[in-house]
Parts: structure tokens; sequence; C-alpha cells
């Protein structure tokens, strides 16, 4: 069996706040090939879809509620991304305004990271991977 990550959705307060960190301060294409999506250019099959919290027909006012607390604690959705180059990462999101969470640190087993929030309260970890 042979399987592939293809997409994932994440809930976003403002689309047009979402889309513009997500292409301008990461870099992401924005694809235009059904739900509003964007991914890394250097993959064109992986989409991050961007909706509203709660964003299906069947989701209860209540459940909504839950959906945004969650949200503003930074506890609903975290995406994890590889990079060359942590530290350039992390100064090039800073420098945009981003919420920093974690400055760049060494971790055990040759991994250095750094994490912040997207404008929806979103953690998003950077990791990159070195020599041991």
């Amino acid at each position: 069996m042979d399987l592939r990550f293809s997409s994932c959705t994440l809930a976003v307060h403002d689309l047009d706040g979402a889309l513009g960190f997500y292409r301008d301060v990461l870099g992401f294409t924005l694809w235009n090939d059904g739900p509003v999506s964007v991914g890394p250019p250097s993959q064109p099959d992986v989409r991050i879809i961007l909706e509203p919290p709660g964003a299906d027909r069947g989701v209860s006012p209540a459940d909504r509620s839950a959906i945004e607390d969650l949200m503003s604690k930074a506890l609903l959705s975290r995406l994890v991304f590889a990079t060359d180059d942590c530290d350039g990462t992390f100064e090039r999101i800073e420098a945009a305004g981003a919420e920093v969470i974690q400055e760049p640190i060494d971790r055990p087993g040759g991994v250095r990271d750094c994490a912040f929030l997207d404008p929806s309260g979103n953690m998003l970890r950077f990791i990159q991977r070195r020599e041991t």
C-alpha cells in the first residue's frame, strides 16, 4: 500500500489575512482548483484548504463556538514544516510580524526547530534535521 499525504483543512478567521500570510510570508502557492487552498510550491500535489471555523453545514452553533474557543487557545490545529534553514526561516517569519511561540532551539536527535502562530492562532512549527 502506497499512502501519500494529499490535503488537510485549516480553520481560519479571516480568509484574506490567511491568504496573505501563507502566500506572502511563507511563499506558498494559491491553488485555484476548488476550495481556497495553498501549498508549498515544491509540493504541487499538497493542499492546505483554508476555511472558516466549523464551515460544514452540519456543525451546530455550540460546536462552532467550541472550535472558536480552541482556536483562540492555539489548540485546534498544528502544522509542521521541514526547512533546510531553521534560523533563516525564523528571521523571515518574525520580520513579517508573526507571533513567535518559540525561538529556534536544538533538540535531541539532531533537530532544530521554532514555532509561530498564524493570524488565526494555528501553530506552525518549522523543523530542520541536522546531522548528528
